[in-house]
């Protein structure tokens, strides 16, 4: 009895090997789970596609005019500063007014004594004494004579330099006792009753795609934080002969806060270009190539990736600019393409913005 119990264990530890191995292949293993990789993508799309401009400048008053003598002279007050706020009318600076007093004081006697001799020629020859050549000849003395004293009058008036509007002095050129030049700017005066503006330089090809009316977010440290909301109002018609630069102006809002000079950046949404490209995160490009690029695109049924070659047109601050190779409705991948490989399947999530 007991050697046939010993004999059925025996069986039973013989049996068990057999009873595991049954319905397997020598040599098959079970087939490991796949690996699914974590991706962030974009939709392709034209909403998607408008590209942020910014541009460095500065805030200008609107007219920053520069006043200055029409006469040749020399200085004898000036009775502001640089940041010194002035009334419109206010008397600004001076030319010495003697030399052209004495200008306009002989401008006067000579037609004193023009005009007298006109007006006796004018007698003879009415009464037939003189030809008519000598009376055109003494009437052009007469007048020319009066223009001399308008002359002399005018250099007289301009001797003294009148703000123009109410403002801001923003530069005094001259001190009194210099001798100035005819037309030498004595200083610049940033007229308020305009306001200001923030204007900045931008090349050709951004300038091309701008209107006037554009909204723009400009930054300004000196204000805080918060952007100024601000709308284009000027778009200068030739470039800056130095830098191949236009200078863009951009409205300001009324505000206590602005100097002229202040520094700021300008940020403008230019729309989705016309001829066709499109503009893609820097951060979905895997390598590049002479002027093409390989980016990752996810079948959204199969949930895998592919490659595709893309043409650049070119590259910008954080984005690339392309002209083939995606069409509108494209997954692409954004994030996470480190670890792919084609065929790859990904768990998509959407990219931030």
């Amino acid at each position: 009895m007991k050697d046939r119990a010993h004999r059925l264990v025996l069986a039973a530890l013989l049996l068990t090997p057999l009873l595991y191995g049954c319905g397997e292949k020598e040599g098959e293993k079970p087939a490991p789970s796949e690996e699914i990789f974590p991706v962030q993508v974009m939709t392709v799309q034209p909403g998607n596609m408008l590209q942020t401009l910014s541009a460095v400048g500065t805030v200008r008053y609107r007219r920053e005019t520069p006043l200055g003598f029409t006469t040749a002279g020399k200085v004898a007050v000036v009775r502001f500063e640089e940041g010194d706020y002035v009334r419109q009318g206010a008397l600004l600076a001076a030319l010495d007014t003697t030399s052209v007093g004495a200008d306009l004081s002989a401008a006067e006697a000579e037609r004193s004594r023009a005009q007298a001799e006109f007006d006796r020629i004018k007698q003879l020859y009415a009464e037939g004494w003189i030809t008519k050549a000598r009376y055109e000849a003494a009437e052009a003395s007469a007048k020319a004579a009066s223009a001399r004293v308008a002359q002399a009058g005018f250099a007289r008036g301009t001797a003294l330099l009148y703000a123009p509007s109410s403002g801001v002095v923003l530069t005094r050129n001259v001190q009194p006792g210099q001798i100035v030049a005819a037309g030498t700017p004595a200083l610049v005066l940033g007229e308020g009753d305009d306001g200001f503006v923030f204007r900045a330089p931008v090349i050709d090809r951004n300038a091309a795609r701008l209107r006037v009316g554009m909204a723009a977010e400009i930054s300004l440290p000196a204000l805080g934080s918060a952007p100024v909301t601000a709308t284009i109002s000027e778009i200068d018609g030739r470039a800056n002969q130095a830098t191949g630069a236009f200078t863009v102006q951009f409205s300001l809002p009324a505000s206590a806060q602005l100097k002229s000079g202040q520094i700021g950046t300008a940020s403008i949404k230019l729309p989705a270009a016309e001829d066709g490209s499109l503009q893609i995160p820097a951060s979905a490009i895997l390598g590049v190539r002479a002027n093409e690029a390989l980016v990752y695109i996810v079948d959204p049924k199969s949930q895998r990736v592919e490659t595709r070659n893309v043409a650049i047109e070119r590259i910008t601050d954080g984005a690339v600019v392309i002209t083939g190779g995606l069409k509108q409705g494209d997954l692409l991948v954004t994030s996470g393409a480190e670890k792919l490989r084609t065929g790859a399947k990904v768990r998509m999530t959407k990219a931030p913005g």
